[in-house]
């Protein structure tokens, strides 16, 4: 085996048997039906309708139909040979008011996804929240309104009694970083605010409401083999010059452990709180709420797809923002104004991220320092990339050599991290299928399956067969 080359090729790459391959996906970017069956308007359809907010005023109004075409979408899943999936649960779906009733005809839809997979021998891995809050209870103040935990702790106790003796693996929140900064800081996902204090009110109810929700879940899933989870995006930071370590503690204190000490440590960083003090006094965090927010994880979900170079603005010319996220006037980052995100070297992937497997291995390597009891699975990760139609001989095909190529290298990054001593359980491709990608709209193809988005068909692109490949044989291909 060649091992350590800097490219991230490394040939004759085998994995453990146990260690799984699985593919993502999002309620409100593939499912669509969003006005059917009872479901109600979360934050997004709100979001996408509003002028302005989404390319080409896309919205998830049918995205990849998912609802409609779940049988046929659970095929697709066995044909790939995934050995989980990994999906998100529409809390407005399920429970159209927020609280209280259930929708029998929301619920029955996840429990025949559920059923499906393990039918075709998928692990299902179920995600409570992916960003599509209830409309009703951003009208209350969303997630900055403490009282939106507590809503999420009584929607996962309804899933878990319905869903908990079958499904693997609960994840309470995907991405909490992006649902605090991005939707109410930045702006740029709903529900498009742009108050820093509101985004730090946030960020404590959306660990909160993980706590809480864990609690919920263990005191109704009727299953002692279940996992429980959270997934984070963590930021590998790369310093800058002098000024860069400066800069760097600083982001990782708001991106990273603002998220990762409560959870895991049931502390927040006494740097986070110095940093962020003009923005807000943290008096929202109650006598308890620590200790609720800390509760134990069986894995911690990571999802990774580029880095960050850092270094603190010194005043002159325009300071750069080319953090990898939409940039709509406002910054997601409250506390850390003098923190300037340079660009950063190629090669990049569609979105204009940073193509580094190192980064990969370095996260992992990090959280297992960190928390060397703390088992991890690579949630998402995945790319985008133009992938034009080929009309070969026999028919229709997408050859997205630059995705195989993607995948390739960060699987190795992967297999470096777990011979070197981390405990890491699995690999999910983001995504699936092409989907509605946030304020992208359908501009972004992740997907390893091509959807068409006039006709709905599905097509498996070159990297859907090489990842079926790599699923069946646990050995990176040649």
């Amino acid at each position: 085996m060649t091992q350590g080359s800097d490219d991230f090729r490394d040939s004759g790459v085998k994995f453990p048997d146990s260690f799984v391959f699985g593919s993502a996906t999002a309620s409100y970017q593939v499912e669509g039906a969003v006005a059917e069956d009872g479901r109600t308007p979360s934050i997004w359809d709100t979001f996408s309708h509003t002028p302005g907010k989404v390319w080409n005023g896309d919205t998830g109004d049918v995205a990849d139909d998912h609802y409609h075409r779940l049988d046929s979408d659970l095929d697709l899943m066995k044909r790939l040979g995934l050995h989980a999936y990994r999906f998100s649960i529409a809390w407005p779906r399920v429970i159209p008011t927020a609280r209280g009733a259930v929708n029998p005809t929301g619920v029955d839809f996840y429990s025949r996804l559920v059923d499906g997979l393990l039918e075709r021998d998928i692990t299902p891995v179920a995600t409570l929240y992916h960003w599509d809050l209830p409309q009703v209870l951003e009208d209350e103040g969303g997630w900055p309104n403490r009282d939106t935990a507590y809503a999420f702790a009584d929607y996962a106790a309804a899933i878990g009694e319905r869903l908990g003796d079958r499904v693997a693996v609960w994840t309470t929140l995907n991405e909490p970083w992006c649902s605090a900064y991005l939707g109410y800081a930045s702006g740029a996902h709903a529900p498009g605010r742009t108050d820093g204090a509101d985004a730090l009110r946030a960020v404590h109810h959306l660990n909160l409401g993980h706590g809480l929700a864990l609690q919920a879940l263990r005191a109704t899933v009727a299953n002692d083999q279940a996992e429980y989870s959270v997934t984070l995006n963590l930021h590998v930071i790369r310093p800058e010059g002098d000024t860069g370590p400066e800069a760097a503690r600083q982001i990782d204190a708001l991106g990273n452990r603002a998220f990762t000490h409560p959870m895991l440590k049931g502390e927040y960083p006494a740097d986070l709180l110095e940093d962020t003090k003009d923005v807000t006094d943290w008096s929202f965090v109650e006598p308890g709420d620590l200790e609720t927010i800390n509760q134990p994880i069986d894995i911690l979900g990571v999802n990774y797809y580029s880095t960050n170079r850092v270094r603190l603005w010194d005043g002159r010319g325009e300071r750069q923002h080319a953090d990898g996220h939409k940039d709509v006037g406002a910054s997601p980052w409250p506390g850390a104004d003098r923190v300037e995100f340079l660009e950063q070297p190629g090669p990049y992937t569609e979105m204009g991220w940073n193509i580094e497997p190192a980064g990969l291995y370095d996260l992992l390597m990090s959280l297992h320092e960190e928390f060397p009891e703390q088992a991890l699975m690579i949630t998402e990760n995945g790319a985008a990339f133009p992938d034009p139609v080929a009309h070969d001989e026999a028919g229709l095909a997408v050859h997205d050599a630059d995705r195989i190529d993607y995948l390739r290298r960060h699987i190795t990054a992967a297999h470096r991290a777990l011979n070197d001593g981390v405990d890491l359980r699995g690999y999910f491709v983001w995504s699936l299928m092409d989907n509605f990608e946030w304020g992208f709209g359908y501009s972004k193809r992740f997907g390893i399956v091509r959807v068409d988005y006039d006709t709905l068909e599905r097509l498996p692109k070159d990297s859907a067969a090489w990842y079926a490949q790599l699923a069946a044989t646990g050995s990176i291909p040649e």
